[in-house]
């Protein structure tokens, strides 16, 4: 039933117009029951909202939202899981989004391969048979981590292995490089989406850096050696800084200490260093006292040698007979003195 191009279900009004489901308005409220909107465009009342605003905005939001309700259950309905569902229309307005539309993600390396290839992505089920175990197991999860230990409780060590290698530690440290290996792989896509050159080996690239701070690095690596640089081969086109320089580069600052903190700080080292009680290793100290006693045995045996040999030859040039005057014996006085010379 409809009265002055509105649309009004009557019904027995109670005493409180506040429960009331009949609506009464000049102008049509324009309803998409799609949308859940209800525009009202009649005037207020100047009058009324000037003495009693929230009061007058109320009633006029319960009148809208009952005229909405009303027009709701005009709609067919169906049965849905033993529930009562309205079969609501085409929408007739488009409001306007708060955010923007999402972007659909880009396909990953896998789904582009299997789009080439047409392999169908198939879902897989969550629990899987375990024969061993004799129960459903599922794919992921603490439970399947549960499952993984209570069937793996035991580990056969292979002969190419060291019999005293900790297999379980083996294989947690191969599962940590997979999930690795995995992560580097998803942040690979996402860079590869992003089109963000991403190296195929080693890490991501770095920021470029300045012609000074690289040779400052190149002269940094060079003196950091043994020789602090002395024998690494420079290059014509590299600028050479001061040791100095490059030196005060790598040098602590000290934090400035009170007179108190410093003291406190110097009791603690004498402490420290008197605590240290000397250790005392009993067989290093007698294999010490051992090669002592050895090496001045040996040292006198050697002296006393060298004095055995000194006393025979004395002998030797007394007992000897001295040579005869002429001319062979001139030479061979003459060739005695040419070799103590060469000495």
């Amino acid at each position: 039933m409809t009265e002055g191009n509105t649309k009004v279900i009557k019904f027995e009004d109670t005493q409180d117009p506040s429960k009331s489901i009949t609506v009464n308005k000049i102008l049509e409220v324009k309803i998409d029951t799609a949308m859940l909107l209800a525009l009202d465009t009649n005037e207020l009342d100047s009058k009324r909202l000037k003495e009693e605003k929230d009061e007058y905005l109320k009633e006029i939001a319960r009148d809208n939202t009952q005229i909405l309700i009303n027009s709701m259950w005009e709609l067919p309905t169906e049965r849905y899981e033993g529930n009562i569902v309205a079969k609501l229309p085409t929408p007739n307005y488009i409001l306007p989004r708060e955010k923007p539309v999402p972007v659909p993600k880009p396909p990953t390396k896998w789904e582009l391969f299997a789009k080439a290839k047409g392999i169908k992505n198939v879902k897989k089920p969550k629990t899987i048979w375990d024969d061993i175990l004799k129960k459903w197991v599922p794919r992921h999860g603490y439970k399947k981590a549960m499952a993984e230990k209570e069937k793996n409780w035991i580990i056969e060590v292979p002969d190419n292995v060291d019999p005293y290698t900790d297999m379980f530690e083996q294989k947690a440290e191969q599962k940590q490089e997979k999930v690795a290996k995995n992560e580097f792989q998803r942040l690979r896509n996402i860079a590869k989406a992003k089109k963000i050159k991403v190296p195929s080996m080693g890490l991501p690239p770095t920021n470029k850096l300045s012609s000074a701070q690289l040779n400052s690095a190149a002269n940094i690596a060079n003196i950091s050696t043994a020789s602090l640089g002395k024998f690494q081969p420079k290059s014509s086109k590299e600028k050479q800084l001061s040791k100095h320089s490059i030196l005060q580069q790598k040098k602590r600052k000290l934090p400035i200490l009170s007179a108190e903190e410093e003291h406190k700080r110097n009791v603690n080292i004498v402490d420290s260093i008197l605590k240290k009680k000397p250790r005392l290793d009993l067989n290093k100290a007698v294999n010490r006292e051992i090669h002592s006693q050895e090496t001045m045995a040996s040292n006198d045996k050697k002296q006393q040698t060298k004095k055995g040999k000194k006393g025979n030859v004395k002998n030797k040039g007394k007992s000897g007979k001295k040579p005869k005057g002429g001319r062979g014996n001139r030479q061979f006085n003459k060739s005695k003195v040419a070799g103590r010379k060469r000495r």
